[in-house]
């Protein structure tokens, strides 16, 4: 292995003469006396064989190889702040890292809107986000592959916090043989109509979820196609009110006028992924999805909750 021949200080210093604009000025910044910034200066550059600097006036400039090792010298004396970051963080208890697992049919916005309260405060942690369809969270979390989860069903030995119940319509297009129909539709009237469902990404414990009588069924593994699919004409399917707002409003998709089952909603719960004590950061997130979930504003629906919010879940 070939050891560098120049130290970071080495950078430090010539980052420290270009951004302050010449040696006496990065002397006075680092504290050090002009001498040894001139020194260091020229140790590096002979050392790498290579000019970096030319002096124009009173100033110091940067020659164009200058100018291509100080931007990588950047890079590197970042590189090397981040390892200390993560030795301190380690040393201290706080995470480097979280693993995120997420049911992708909770609320994009929210999400988001979570993460971004979380990054001034996250002291470097980086947050590894995995988007899972329903068994998927659930299994994350028993196979120990979450340090926290957003989930629809709270495993077994472990506990979760409400964060939101999402409601889903049953809809077709407008043309769709279904509302050609007169009276409310029975579950007899579906069965010989295309269903559109979404795949279950769980490997072990598959779930269904939901009505699947029909006689042909289309299965996608994004809730976004669903959407797509149904309002193109092709099928039915139970879709989350928030996401459709747009196709009910423009008359892109009509709620199926069913006597029963029409609606039903899906509850969304924050699981943390190991039943003791989970790391300061890990809390700290977790807290933040709670906060979130007291300062949503809720409309109330005949006895339901419905976030006002943009939202979308998946059926299988």
């Amino acid at each position: 292995m070939t050891h560098p021949k120049v130290t970071l200080e080495q950078w430090r210093v010539l980052q420290a003469v270009v951004d302050f604009g010449g040696f006496a000025q990065a002397a006075e910044a680092l504290h050090r006396s002009q001498s040894s910034i001139s020194y260091a200066v020229q140790r590096l550059q002979d050392q790498l064989g290579a000019k970096l600097l030319h002096i124009v006036g009173r100033k110091a400039e940067l020659t164009e190889t200058g100018k291509v090792l100080l931007r990588q010298s950047r890079q590197l004396l970042d590189n090397a702040s981040e390892l200390e970051d993560m030795a301190r963080m380690i040393r201290t208890g706080w995470e480097s890292e979280i693993r995120l697992v997420v049911d992708a049919a909770y609320p994009t916005r929210d999400l988001i809107d979570v993460l971004k309260q979380f990054k001034p405060l996250s002291q470097g942690t980086r947050v590894q986000l995995q988007e899972v369809i329903l068994s998927g969270a659930e299994e994350a979390v028993l196979s120990g592959n979450a340090d926290l989860a957003i989930t629809t069903i709270v495993p077994q030995g472990f506990l979760g916090d409400l964060l939101t119940e999402i409601d889903f319509l049953a809809v077709a297009h407008p043309d769709h043989p279904l509302h050609q129909r007169q009276g409310e539709l029975l579950a007899k009237d579906l069965q010989q109509e295309l269903q559109v469902i979404i795949r279950d990404s769980g490997a072990i414990q598959q779930r269904d979820v939901g009505w699947q009588d029909a006689e042909h069924r289309w299965t996608v593994s994004k809730l976004e196609t669903a959407v797509e699919t149904i309002s193109q004409g092709l099928g039915f399917a139970w879709l989350p009110v928030h996401l459709i707002k747009k196709q009910l409003q423009n008359g892109k998709l009509k709620a199926l006028p069913l006597r029963d089952g029409q609606r039903f909603q899906a509850q969304f719960y924050l699981v943390k992924g190991s039943p003791g004590q989970p790391g300061p950061a890990t809390e700290k997130l977790a807290g933040l999805f709670k906060q979130h979930k007291e300062s949503r504003s809720v409309v109330q629906d005949p006895g339901k909750v419905i976030t006002v919010e943009r939202s979308y879940s998946s059926l299988n």
